[in-house]
């Protein structure tokens, strides 16, 4: 069983019919669009993918921060006057 993960769903064939309206009965939340009662994908506004994929890119810049802070104790000090 797939896992829904949005509050609006909506079958393939009514999407088809009118992804406009979709998109406006939306009310800025996700919509799930169905087929044969699976996820197929997910409708969003661009604002909130955009958020999303900002969220992603955060979580990666701060494993690269927490990756480079614990390699920390292998640093050599270096005046930076002398290089």
């Amino acid at each position: 069983m797939n896992t829904i993960l949005a509050d609006q769903t909506v079958s393939m064939s009514d999407f088809k019919k009118n992804p406009a309206a979709v998109l406006r009965g939306a009310k800025h939340k996700p919509v799930a669009v169905l087929s044969h009662n699976r996820p197929a994908f997910y409708m969003l506004k661009p604002s909130l993918f955009e958020a999303i994929m900002e969220e992603l890119i955060d979580q990666e810049l701060q494993a690269k921060v927490a990756a480079r802070l614990a390699e920390k104790i292998e640093a050599v000090e270096v005046d930076i006057d002398s290089v």
